[in-house]
């Protein structure tokens, strides 16, 4: 019988009972070669899981649940699913509806399973760190699907190499793995592995580990990334956001908790909380609210939606213009429209139209993409535009290599004016918890001020959502939320190792401003936010 390590504390929820399966062991090994710390490979991901009872096919479930989290990752994706001890899988570069089809689901049998769609940045990009990882180890087979970045994973790299350990990709979820099959050889149960492995660990991480028998959950100390937990009868399921769970026919049960352990098995559902370290905050990134979450999920609590439009009506407040209509850049930009719409009196029109057959621009690997992808995905309306005065809302510019084309695009339209407003604060700090915000070289926001920023992009105007106004976004909750790309305050140590990492080239934004010509403050909405 196991015993509750040190630092957990346990409570078990028979309502969501699930039945007992036979669990023995496979081979089935799905790592290849490469190179370890890339600085390129931070990565946005999403991650989905079902412990089963029959009613549900596993593997369907999840890819109705990838697919509602395509918008988290467009690279690769993988299910790994568990048929009594029995761990098989598919995985593949590609979007969900390209890796699979009804003839492979088929073939992935089993009562239980984990998944994952990722993005990462140039340079990761290949089907070697594609996940879940399945890996084979004395004790068995672990299957493990990780969204974040783990602030300390070279360190862990090169300590488990000086062991011996060959490493096979260029993720740190290899070294979560390794980590919790270390520590599984010594433990009396998984859940106590993944709970040593944790306090070796230090950075972004909701994790899904599939044993033989078990699915467990776990969270970091901070909760830098969401994951929550629904059930369909008595199915178990896990998801990096609620839209996933209403994909594929879950009830949201509620949100995992930062630092909590949750084990599904045939005993039911059981929770532990792993004692977080003194200097542990609340930190989930900001900008899950801003841009990578789905409008229609809820995240610890806070409606997505709301947020948002929560965040255009403060741009209304802090920014106000004469102006004859308001529309919103598909898909990130609407919802604040709408705020910004609502709270103005400014009517809301439709006045860019999005292809919606490309992916987002920012989540893809280069740059030559990204602008590729802006010609190619947005067309503005001509009839709404033409001689209106318009504010246009977008959620953020990080390079600013893609709003000055959205402002020609409306110009080439017939708008009379463009008033540019961004419903987050300029990015000034790179992440090192697992969003692809670049080195600091890269951010037209470290180079430039606001009033530069606006001549750049070539609107009438701009104007930012202040810094202090984020907690007001979240409706005036301080949740606890992680704003370091914004303020450079991290909630965590940052090693030397990634400091350095992010000093790589970026673009040269100075070719663009003309020489000689510095835009009076007045003609520019919102203060320096650098200075």
């Amino acid at each position: 019988m196991w015993q509750i390590p040190a630092g957990l504390t346990c409570r078990k929820n028979s309502a969501l009972h699930t039945p007992n399966y036979y669990s023995w062991m496979v081979l089935f090994l799905s790592i290849d070669s490469g190179n370890w710390f890339d600085e390129k490979l931070h990565e946005e991901c999403g991650i989905f899981g079902i412990y089963g009872d029959d009613a549900i096919a596993p593997a369907y479930a999840c890819y109705n649940g990838l697919l509602a989290l395509q918008h988290r990752g467009q690279e690769s994706c993988g299910i790994s699913v568990n048929d009594r001890g029995v761990i098989s899988g598919h995985k593949n570069m590609g979007l969900v509806s390209e890796v699979f089809n009804n003839e492979i689901l088929n073939g992935l049998k089993g009562q239980m399973a984990i998944s994952h769609v990722r993005y990462s940045t140039a340079g990761g990009s290949v089907r070697e760190n594609s996940q879940p990882l399945v890996m084979r180890y004395i004790k068995g087979t672990l299957a493990i699907a990780h969204n974040g970045n783990l602030t300390n994973a070279y360190e862990i790299r090169r300590e488990l190499e000086r062991r011996g350990a060959i490493f096979q990709t260029t993720i740190d979820s290899e070294a979560i793995a390794y980590l919790v099959a270390r520590e599984r050889i010594k433990a009396d149960s998984v859940e106590e592995a993944v709970a040593k492995a944790m306090k070796q660990i230090d950075g972004a991480y909701s994790l899904l580990v599939m044993s033989p028998q078990k699915l467990i959950a776990a969270r970091d100390p901070n909760g830098f990334r969401p994951l929550c937990m629904g059930k369909i009868g008595n199915s178990v399921v896990f998801a990096s956001e609620s839209c996933a769970l209403d994909a594929c026919g879950a009830e949201f049960v509620r949100d995992i908790e930062p630092g909590e352990i949750v084990v599904a098995d045939d005993e039911g559902v059981k929770t532990y909380t792993f004692v977080k370290p003194k200097d542990a905050k609340r930190s989930l990134c900001v900008f899950e609210y801003i841009y990578f979450a789905r409008t229609d999920s809820t995240i610890d609590g806070i409606s997505v939606y709301e947020s948002r439009k929560e965040a255009g009506r403060i741009l209304a407040r802090e920014h106000p213009v004469d102006a004859d209509i308001v529309i919103g850049v598909p898909e990130s930009g609407i919802d604040a429209a709408i705020g910004y719409s609502e709270e103005s009196g400014i009517p809301y029109e439709k006045g860019i139209v999005k292809n919606g057959y490309i992916g987002r621009t920012f989540i893809k690997p280069t740059q030559s993409e990204r602008a590729k992808s802006v010609r190619l995905k947005l067309n503005p309306l001509g009839s709404v535009l033409k001689g209106k005065r318009v504010v246009v809302i977008d959620d953020s510019i990080v390079r600013g290599t893609t709003c000055d084309r959205i402002v020609r695009m409306l110009r080439s339209a017939g708008a009379k004016e463009v008033h540019l407003r961004i419903s987050s604060p300029p990015f000034v700090w790179p992440c090192f918890y697992g969003t692809d915000i670049p080195s600091r070289d890269e951010l037209i926001a470290v180079k430039h001020t606001i009033p530069e920023i606006c001549e750049l992009t070539g609107a009438d105007t701009l104007g930012f959502l202040p810094p202090d106004k984020l907690t007001e976004m979240l409706g005036g909750r301080f949740c606890g939320y992680c704003d370091a790309c914004f303020s450079g305050k991290y909630p965590t140590k940052i090693p030397e190792k990634m400091l350095a990492g992010k000093e790589r080239g970026g673009v040269d934004f100075d070719k663009k401003l003309p020489p000689k010509k510095k835009p009076a403050d007045s003609e520019c909405v919102g203060k320096d936010e650098n200075q």
